[in-house]
């Protein structure tokens, strides 16, 4: 046993790390941060490597799921979504993430589910994107408000999924439709807008494929 030890003691840092990044789950990649101090940093710099993270799945709270976002500099793609055992984040967990560099690199973002936060945490976050190509805040109790943040910041969003948020409106659409220009699909099922809007939305963009 002593033996072994030594062996893997003995792996360079950059192979450690490069092992940590197969690792899928979050409380393994804990239980190896807490091995020892050579192996909390290739924890670290494994989630540096990360362009993928995925709390769907796991119980998550605003300030677990800020720190491991905080360390994966190079993510693009981000999904925080809410899940069978409940990822339970907060606006004060959306605005720790917005804290985190690589946000600005974000090209896809899934709050799918978030019951948790508002137009206060969503606007927050959004201030920090300018790269956002896909974007699920579908299941979330998010207004008008966070169309019109969204239409300002996020001019390359191509897909947008807006599933069951009941509190947009046929304002909030049409202006997100007339800013993002490249925009290709949006999903509005379960939203309540009456369907002479979607009319309105093809007449803005006739490729665009509405989901309802």
């Amino acid at each position: 046993m002593m033996e072994d030890e030594g062996e893997i003691d003995r792996l360079p840092i950059d192979l450690l790390s490069y092992i940590f990044v197969f690792i899928n789950s979050f409380t393994d990649l804990a239980q190896a941060s807490s091995v020892c101090k050579k192996w909390k940093r290739g924890v670290k710099q494994s989630l540096a490597r990360r362009e993928t993270l995925s709390f769907a799945g796991w119980k998550m709270d605003d300030d677990s799921t800020a720190r491991l976002v905080r360390h994966a500099y190079s993510l693009k793609d981000l999904d925080i979504s809410r899940s069978r055992w409940g990822c339970q984040i907060t606006d004060k967990g959306l605005y720790r993430i917005s804290m985190a560099k690589c946000v600005g690199n974000l090209t896809s973002l899934s709050l799918w589910g978030m019951t948790g936060i508002t137009d206060i945490g969503v606007l927050q976050l959004i201030s920090k994107t300018n790269s956002l190509q896909r974007l699920n805040i579908g299941g979330t109790f998010i207004t008008d408000v966070s169309l019109f943040a969204i239409a300002e910041r996020c001019p390359h969003l191509k897909n947008v999924v807006l599933w069951s948020c009941r509190h947009v409106t046929e304002s909030g659409l049409l202006l997100l439709v007339s800013k993002c220009r490249k925009l290709e699909s949006i999903n509005v099922w379960g939203t309540g807008v009456p369907v002479g809007c979607f009319i309105g939305l093809l007449t803005i963009s006739p490729s665009l494929r509405i989901k309802m």
